[in-house]
């Protein structure tokens, strides 16, 4: 699997990663209000949005949802690939639409996914998918308790 390399974000990016992080308006027109709290205008912050995105400064924007309070569920879920067909199986992994955060470990169990489903039924339906497509097994570690972390990141 290639590296991918993400472009430094100069000082306007950095401005607007820190200040998305949290306390996103809850307003009609967010965009709008945000820019202007940084001094943009809102069609320059969704350009700058969409390049970092594109350039993989972001991988992802966006809101976080307690998946069991809409009726859905998510998992924690690990396979011990053989390194030799690690790439081959993290393809069929990712193809997945339930599959998200994919992650390589130096361990048995090599590659860590998490699996959200609209249904918490649909846990055991993607991990027999994954398991068909790979012919590996697949280990869920459904969660025990929940806790927040509120987790800043400055760029």
């Amino acid at each position: 699997m290639p590296e991918i390399v993400a472009a430094a974000p100069d000082e306007v990016d950095r401005r607007i990663i820190n200040f998305l992080q949290g306390d996103f308006p809850l307003v009609a027109e967010p965009y709008r209000e945000v820019a202007a709290r940084l001094g943009l205008d809102e069609a320059e912050l969704l350009q700058r949005l969409d390049a970092m995105l594109e350039r993989k400064v972001l991988t992802r924007f966006g809101p976080m949802f307690q998946i069991e309070r809409a009726g859905g569920a998510f998992v924690l879920a690990a396979m011990k690939v053989p390194e030799a067909d690690f790439d081959r199986i993290a393809a069929l992994v990712n193809a997945f639409p339930e599959v998200a955060h994919n992650y390589r470990r130096e361990h048995a169990l090599n590659m860590w996914f998490v699996l959200a489903t609209a249904t918490p039924a649909g846990i055991a339906d993607a991990v027999a998918a994954i398991e068909a497509a790979t012919g590996l097994p697949v280990f869920p570690f459904p969660k025990e308790r929940e806790y927040f972390v509120e987790m800043k990141l400055h760029a």
